[in-house]
């Protein structure tokens, strides 16, 4: 049988998926080629570097094999306490037991493309996602910390299942009467919290990137509502939208 051109085995690592890998690696291991023993390493150095992300999603997964006892474990996370327009945007995710979705942290940690991904896949094995959105008015109305925990409640309350115990990044929740676990930096330090975190990020993005379409000249699909310098021009030349937080810009509208 006629040897495969490197190139081909090449185009044939970069199509193997991660479970398939040590397929490959026996297929060409035996060939003696000098790219062909660089490809092979390659693959060897995915499956180590695999081998790795599943024993930091292992870790992270500690709290919620510390609480799965009292049943179901719920990761909570907010996003937008921040930007000077539009929505808060919190989710509550409850995943599967010892869920093993690879590359889940912190939302800020991980790359627009890498967020899109997950958000589809943790829509698809979650037990249950939930998710609050409190607008710009009733920030204005009860601040930002008050509109957070709304929020945080409302997604909550949209959960398909109800939780036996939430794990939420840093604080605690009030007016709920469900055990709570606060927990500082959760969302790199709890595969449900930074699950939650994703999807609250990529519900936010995709909003404001649908604002932008509305309101094209503040930037909002690329700064997603936060004070950035063409942001603040706009403000101060055009003047506020309605999904301004008017309490937040009151020092850059006269």
């Amino acid at each position: 049988m006629e040897e495969k051109k490197i190139g081909i085995i090449k185009e044939e690592l970069k199509n193997t998926p991660d479970e398939e890998l040590a397929g490959f690696i026996s297929t060409y291991e035996a060939d003696e080629r000098g790219g062909v023993i660089k490809l092979v390493e390659q693959a060897k150095k995915r499956v180590e570097k695999l081998a790795q992300e599943k024993q930091r999603i292992w870790e992270l997964g500690k709290f919620e094999r510390e609480y799965e006892q009292f049943g179901y474990v719920c990761g909570i996370d907010e996003v937008g306490r921040g930007p000077l327009a539009g929505p808060v945007v919190a989710s509550a995710v409850i995943l599967p037991k010892d869920c093993d979705i690879l590359y889940i942290n912190d939302s800020k940690k991980l790359s627009v493309a890498k967020r899109e991904e997950l958000y589809d896949v943790i829509m698809e094995k979650a037990v249950a996602v939930g998710i609050g959105m409190v607008g710009p008015g009733r920030i204005d109305e009860i601040n930002i910390l008050q509109a957070t925990y709304e929020a945080m409640r409302e997604a909550i309350s949209n959960l398909q299942v109800a939780p036996d115990i939430l794990l939420n990044d840093a604080v605690t929740i009030p007016s709920v009467t469900i055990r709570q676990v606060p927990i500082i930096k959760g969302d790199a330090k709890s595969i449900s919290i930074g699950a939650a975190s994703i999807i609250a990020k990529v519900t936010r993005d995709r909003l404001m990137e649908e604002y932008d379409k509305v309101f094209p000249e503040y930037g909002f699909a690329s700064n997603k509502g936060y004070g950035s310098a063409e942001h603040i021009k706009a403000l101060k030349e055009v003047g506020p939208t309605p999904i301004h937080r008017q309490s937040f810009i009151k020092n850059f509208v006269v």
